[in-house]
């Protein structure tokens, strides 16, 4: 069953990413549910803003829900949703998986981040065994949403089922080109926007020798530390709306050095201000950038950069303009299905 404008829908979206977190997660949650709304539609997100919290272990700006079984249950049941989406695995992903298995009720989920791969940089945990727990999360859903045709053929490899496309967008009424007069740096600019974390392979861009100034748009666990080996590098700390838009559109490319983002939203924003991506050819970067026109994917990031500022700033921005958040919305409405796919 599809869901379209003439029907009304009660969507619950749990998720154990919400505001104030910064990433891409948010942002897509975020702009999904604001455009299901303007629909006409109503949503719940159930977060971990109403829950008891602790930190996340190794990653304390990061809150968990403590045991929220009671609430998760009552939240949905008192909503009385139509339809039912998963978007994480973690405290409240999984209490909303249980009720909803244990009530008979369809639910789909997403797969916004590569977390096996995430949590071998930290701990010593084997990706069979990492992936064996997400597999079976996700294992009941209707459908398994992700971003990528790429990160899609990962998932299969893996002996995931129900797989969906779910794209991205980008506000292009915020993200635009700008005067680039606004930061005063050496030129040429190369800008980072993101989680200053070990999972984001940062120091893959703060390493590279390159002519200019590195800029770092963002915050994290990592960052006192990288600030003290990088005394080079401008970090900027987190920037939003406009002001961020800002930072962007006066830089001259975007360096995205992650290995494991399932799709990178940061990657059109830039694009939509007119710069071109370097970045190693991955997931994410493969679907999102057009490699010798909106960006250059090389295995030597430093070729990639040097190679990306020669391209074409108006071809970055022409690719922007097919993603928009009403039409990835549509997408994922499309796939809040309550029967099993043939």
């Amino acid at each position: 069953m599809s869901t379209t404008n003439d029907e009304c829908m009660r969507l619950v979206v749990v998720t154990d990413a919400w505001k104030p977190q910064v990433n891409g997660v948010v942002t897509t949650l975020g702009k999904t549910t604001d455009t299901i709304r303007s629909f006409g539609h109503e949503v719940l997100v159930i977060n971990p803003s109403e829950c008891k919290t602790i930190p996340c272990p190794t990653y304390p700006e990061i809150r968990l829900a403590l045991r929220p079984g009671s609430y998760v249950k009552n939240r949905i049941t008192d909503f009385q949703p139509t339809h039912i989406h998963i978007a994480t695995e973690g405290p409240l992903g999984l209490a909303a998986r249980r009720f909803c298995i244990k009530n008979k009720l369809a639910f789909t989920t997403s797969f916004h981040t590569q977390f096996p791969e995430y949590i071998k940089e930290r701990f010593p945990i084997p990706l069979s065994i990492s992936y064996f727990f997400f597999r079976r999360f996700h294992s009941k859903a209707t459908r398994t949403m992700v971003g990528t045709p790429h990160q899609r053929k990962i998932l299969q490899d893996r002996n995931f089922n129900n797989l969906a496309l779910w794209t991205r967008g980008v506000d292009t009424q915020v993200f635009k080109p700008r005067d680039k007069e606004f930061l005063s740096y050496p030129r040429p600019i190369w800008a980072y926007v993101g989680r200053v974390a070990v999972e984001k392979n940062i120091e893959a861009f703060l390493s590279l020798s390159l002519p200019g100034t590195k800029v770092v748009i963002g915050d994290g666990p990592a960052a006192e530390e990288l600030k003290q080996k990088y005394p080079n590098v401008k970090f900027e700390g987190y920037k939003f709306g406009e002001e961020l838009a800002s930072y962007v559109a006066s830089s001259d490319v975007f360096v995205f050095p992650s290995l494991t983002d399932t799709f990178g939203v940061v990657m059109l924003e830039a694009m939509a201000c007119g710069l071109p991506v370097a970045a190693f050819p991955v997931t994410g970067p493969r679907d999102v950038v057009r490699d010798g026109k909106t960006g250059i994917l090389n295995e030597n990031l430093e070729v990639a950069a040097l190679e990306a500022i020669k391209l074409n700033p108006q071809d970055c921005i022409n690719q922007a303009l097919e993603y928009t958040w009403e039409q990835a919305t549509r997408q994922f409405m499309n796939n809040l299905t309550l029967t099993k796919p043939t």
